[in-house]
């Protein structure tokens, strides 16, 4: 099937598919209700109480499951798998296999590794766990060209534990195990594979490309950012209100995943401590029922905090080289935060020799942005499995 005829046939689902990110897309309780009847249940398939010791991308089960809403000749299978937590602890995590219902090239279905926007930090808002995966119209395109979707939760999202809220490395470390795991829970697959993200998905790909680089796995080859490469501390610095992934209470539970030590006292307020323990309830970010602005959450020292630091620069791109090209696409219109951390994490990679497009949408809309660069991603994707070189801007001045 042609990348035209299944516009045709998608073209305006992207549309009402792909979240709007801020915090104004999550506005009321009810909301949080509405979503819970697109959501599966956690089940057994999800628990780890006696989780025997792995290494990281073994596979702990997989299921088939057909109750998602994807397109027909789209088959699924969630897996469950070994990862590593920020600090190098074995953790469960959770996630998804789309594949097409025929039978695999020779050399198996070319691999597409997932990483998505972010909605919570609860176990209910895995990707896995929702009717349509999130993103399901999308990645169903995908399918139908051939390709299989591999789509991590992110550990802590469904399986047990803490998710490393918008942690780009510790992201990228299960976007990176979870291939190794579904070629063990489904025949066909390819070897070679890319990474493709959307929203805080777009950073983790970039992350994926700077730790291969030490990995070396000689059948990646290459990740695709469909988002600004935002700086996080720039954005919680930045004058205009910040963005849902952004809110102070997700803030701290983040860096409390990623250093235990970390005591949330330190920078959160009393009210932004009062709503603190409701973060894993539900896929709604607690303060926007408050009404508390993140002013109010967090204290006034707070970014001078070692521990807030240290959490912002595990996401910071950029600083390493990546191993394989890498191509972002954003809005031209976006955030003037969004539009100065993008250049600027684009000309360090440039800097240090990485391989670099950039390609600039004229609309702000990450709907928009996601369906209208369809074809551009596809002809990348392309060129990757067919072994032609990559392009790169990186001579020419970056906006």
């Amino acid at each position: 099937m042609t990348v035209g005829a299944l516009l045709v046939g998608l073209g305006c689902v992207f549309l009402t598919t792909v979240p709007v990110l801020t915090a104004q897309h999550f506005q009321a309780s009810n909301q949080a209700e509405r979503q819970n009847l697109y959501r599966f249940r956690i089940n057994k398939f999800y628990e780890t109480p006696n989780l025997a010791a792995g290494k990281p991308g073994d596979l702990i089960r997989s299921q088939e499951f057909d109750r998602y809403d994807l397109a027909e000749g789209v088959l699924a299978t969630r897996i469950l798998y070994h990862s590593r937590s920020a600090n190098g602890q074995d953790v469960p995590a959770s996630g998804v296999v789309l594949y097409p219902d025929s039978k695999p090239p020779a050399q198996g279905w070319p691999v597409i590794a997932w990483a998505h926007a972010l909605e919570g930090v609860a176990r209910q808002c895995a990707p896995s766990l929702s009717k349509n995966i999130q993103h399901g119209p999308f990645l169903s395109m995908y399918v139908k060209l051939g390709y299989a979707v591999v789509a991590t939760d992110y550990a802590g999202l469904g399986a047990e534990g803490r998710n490393a809220f918008a942690d780009a490395q510790s992201n990228a470390t299960d976007v990176i195990y979870s291939v190794v795991a579904a070629r063990a829970a489904v025949g066909g697959l390819d070897a070679r594979w890319v990474a493709v993200g959307i929203g805080q998905g777009g950073a983790a790909v970039v992350a994926v490309d700077e730790l291969e680089e030490e990995l070396r796995d000689p059948n990646y080859l290459g990740s695709l950012a469909i988002s600004s490469l935002e700086d996080p501390q720039e954005r919680y610095r930045a004058s205009t209100p910040p963005a849902f992934y952004d809110l102070p209470l997700f803030l701290a539970f983040g860096i409390k995943s990623d250093y235990p030590e970390f005591d949330i006292k330190q920078i959160l307020t009393e009210p932004g401590m009062a709503f603190y323990a409701r973060v894993e309830q539900s896929c709604v970010e607690p303060m926007i029922e408050s009404k508390r602005s993140p002013g109010e959450m967090l204290k006034p020292d707070w970014a001078d905090n070692k521990f807030v630091k240290l959490y912002f620069s595990r996401s910071t791109l950029g600083d390493r080289p990546a191993q394989r090209p890498l191509m972002v696409i954003s809005s031209e219109i976006d955030s003037m935060t969004a539009i100065h951390t993008t250049a600027e994490a684009i000309a360090r990679m440039c800097k240090q020799g990485d391989r670099a497009e950039f390609e600039g949408m004229p609309q702000s809309d990450p709907g928009s942005v996601f369906g209208d660069s369809v074809r551009d991603q596809i002809a990348w994707i392309q060129a990757r499995f067919a072994g032609r070189q990559a392009d790169s801007n990186c001579s020419q001045p970056q906006k």
